[in-house]
């Protein structure tokens, strides 16, 4: 482990040096992540790539972003730098970036920022026009806006809210993203969150007809499809499952049933 550094509400940004087999990593893939030695809880937990950590034009590790929720993510938080950390990964399906496509809205609650700070580097990379790029956060609390500065460093336009108003508009995220649709919609919506924020973001997408991309957050044991875990419904197939880690965690809109 390089780092491990508190960002407010109980989150944490972790710093993972790795292998060369990483070069392929794209913006919506995830990790599998574990305390070496750990013993329990026994099984990793999935974490979006946040961030990758490049030298002389190479990466050579990852941020992760991650919120204490439980035994494993504590026992993540107490590491200290140069503890062994067991990675598995990168895994799963990332968003599209399609270079025909000119505005861009990122619509997040939470920790659900955690894999648009890669897409937003990657996108920055690849020339676009970053101005056209708006990202929509919203929280409980203002400690739960999390990397505004680093999006704003990037050249996007940031609309925050919170539950309470401490900062930013008081009220959902759904709220600005519906008046920012109304006056001038993008060319693709991405949406990182909490089942129940998906879905009314889904609902928003629809009602707009809009093309949108959703990044599942769910609990997955392994990340490779063969516990068959991490299920959503198939929008097509209602008697059929999709699964986060191996057809996600990325899906399109119209794929899935939340």
């Amino acid at each position: 482990m390089l780092w491990n550094r508190p960002q407010g509400s109980g989150c944490f940004r972790m710093g993972l040096g790795c292998g060369g087999h990483i070069q392929g990593a794209e913006p919506g893939q995830f990790l599998m992540v574990r305390l070496e030695g750990q013993q329990s809880p026994l099984l990793r937990r999935p974490f979006s790539i946040h961030r990758v950590i490049v030298d002389q034009g190479r990466v050579h590790g990852f941020e992760i972003l991650y919120k204490v929720v439980g035994t494993g993510t504590a026992l993540l938080a107490g590491a200290q730098k140069g503890d062994g950390i067991d990675v598995l990964g990168p895994l799963g399906r990332s968003f599209d970036l399609h270079p025909g496509h000119k505005t861009f809205y990122f619509v997040a609650g939470g920790i659900g920022v955690a894999p648009f700070l890669f897409l937003a580097d990657r996108m920055a990379a690849a020339g676009f026009d970053m101005s056209r790029v708006n990202l929509f956060l919203g929280g409980r609390t203002a400690s739960d806006l999390l990397c505004v500065t680093d999006f704003e460093q990037l050249g996007l336009s940031t609309n925050l809210t919170t539950d309470d108003g401490s900062r930013g508009r008081q009220g959902l995220v759904t709220g600005p993203l519906e008046e920012a649709l109304g006056a001038s919609p993008p060319d693709m919506l991405y949406a990182c969150g909490p089942l129940p924020r998906l879905r009314e973001v889904l609902a928003v997408a629809d009602h707009h007809d809009l093309p949108c991309q959703v990044a599942i957050e769910t609990i997955m044991a392994c990340g490779m499809g063969a516990c068959r875990g991490g299920a959503v419904k198939d929008r097509q197939r209602n008697d059929a499952d999709r699964h986060a880690c191996v057809d996600g965690p990325v899906f399109e809109a119209d794929e899935i049933l939340l």
